[in-house]
Parts: C-alpha cells; structure tokens; sequence
C-alpha cells in the first residue's frame, strides 16, 4: 500500500522592484565633480596619457611653422599671427578625442555598468570625464602659448590672446560632447579614435585655421563659412589683435551651447539605453 504525503507549498515570495530614487542637480554636479576627481587620480597613475597634451603642442607649431611659413606668408615670422591662434585651436581639439575613447573602453571593460548599478546620475560619468579632460585641454592650449612666445609670436594684445585661449579650452570642452557621443555609439575604442579622427581632420582641415580662405576651392569656402572651428579661430586672431570680442566669439559661443544642448542629452540617452 503506498502512503501519499501532501506537501504544503511554500508561499510565493513578491520581489518588487526597486525604487527610482530621484537625484536632483546638485547632488548630480556633486557626482560629477567626483567622477572627474576619479580622472584626475587616473591621470595621476598613468601620466603617460598627457604626453600627447605635452608633445603635440611642441611638434606641431614647428613642423606648420616649417612648412606652410615661407609658402603662405613668405617668412615664418609673417605666418606666426595667422598660424598660431589655428594651431591653438586645431591642438586643443585633438586632446578632446581621448574623451571619447576613454569613455568606449570604460563600457567595454565593464567599469561603466558599475557606474550604472551605483546611486548617481546618469550623466556624472560623463559630465566628470569632460571635467577632466579640461586639464588636458589647459594643459595643451598653455604648451602652445609658451612655444608661440618661444618662436617669436608677439600679439597686440596679450591679454586678448590669453583670453581666446581661455575661450578656446570653454568651447573644446563643449565640443567633446561630440566625441563623448561617438564613444558611447561604438563599441570598439580602435574604432571610436578612427572615427573622431575623421569628424576632427575635417573640421580643422576644412577651416581657417592654416590657410586663408582666398586660397580654398570655392566649394570649401562655403564649408568654411558654416565651419564652428573657422570662428573659433577668427575669434582668438580678433582678441590678439585688437583685444575686442567681435562677433566670431559670440557665434563660437552659441555653437558651443547648440553642441551641448544636441549631444548631451543624446549622450546620456545612449548610455542608458546600453
């Protein structure tokens, strides 16, 4: 005869979801001043990754100067007041890649899900990797003053320089919102730098930041008139000449408020998406 026992089930246990805690804005600056304090300690670790902020600044003036000096103004001390300001701007630039290749190998690794599982805004890590990043952008756009001085480049005003560099870090620091977004787009960081590269060859090759427009086909004249890195550099050439802040600093402006206000949001939603 076979004795069946009954088993009484165990009570359904309800899991509930977790509550969405609500961070305002100040606690979501405070996180992001602590994500960029996380970048300055990584700058500390491997300072290997300034080098390009320190060397490129040095290369770069001397082999423009050395090439383009003589062709285009007939002697280098004649092209220092149109290279200059162009190459501050086209330097300071190319450090705000690292931003978004920085960013593509944290999700790849895996560092950024624990950013995400951790109580802070959405957008600290972000916000706080372009927050270190202008250490770089200052320490590139110092480098390039101190060699212009060294090659012999005198502006009117020096003060009006300083300034446009200063304007020049303000707007790279928008502008890496770009970058920012293109590393939270791709994948691979091989592919994040190729394709920054890319949107930057373009944006400062197809400037005035070396040549003067006179001298581009007419078709990339029109490029350069709508081009943000062309009034960039108008702006700073304005400020160390004639120590005024003209129309091209407040379009450089604008343009840094269109790219924050387009790529941040879109940034953000990309990674919480991931």
């Amino acid at each position: 005869m076979t004795v069946t026992t009954e088993t009484t089930p165990a009570p359904t246990r309800v899991v509930r979801a977790p509550r969405v805690t609500r961070i305002g804005p100040v606690a979501a600056v405070a996180h992001s001043l602590m994500m960029a304090w996380r970048g300055l300690l990584t700058f500390r670790h491997s300072p290997q990754l300034l080098y390009d902020a320190l060397l490129l600044p040095i290369v770069g003036p001397v082999l423009f100067g050395s090439i383009f000096g003589t062709a285009i103004a007939g002697s280098m001390a004649a092209y220092l007041p149109i290279m200059i300001p162009g190459v501050l701007v086209q330097i300071v630039l190319t450090s705000s890649v690292a931003t978004g290749v920085q960013l593509s190998e944290d999700i790849h690794s895996g560092v950024f899900d624990r950013f995400v599982a951790m109580p802070i805004a959405r957008s600290a890590p972000v916000a706080g990797a372009l927050l270190a990043g202008m250490v770089r952008y200052l320490l590139a756009a110092t480098t390039v003053v101190i060699v212009g001085f060294c090659m012999g480049y005198r502006p009117e005003h020096t003060a009006g320089f300083l300034a446009g560099a200063v304007l020049v870090v303000l707007a790279t620091t928008a502008i890496s919102w770009l970058f920012a977004f293109i590393g939270a787009t791709i994948a691979r960081p091989a592919a994040v730098q190729g394709m920054c590269m890319l949107v930057l060859t373009f944006l400062g090759f197809a400037s005035n930041a070396l040549v003067p427009e006179e001298s581009m086909p007419t078709w990339m004249q029109h490029v350069s008139d709508v081009n943000p890195v062309s009034y960039l550099v108008s702006a700073v050439r304005t400020l160390a000449a004639d120590g005024a802040v003209g129309s091209d600093a407040c379009w450089s402006l604008v343009a840094s408020v269109v790219v924050v206000a387009v790529f941040a949001p879109l940034t953000v939603r990309t990674l919480r998406s991931r």
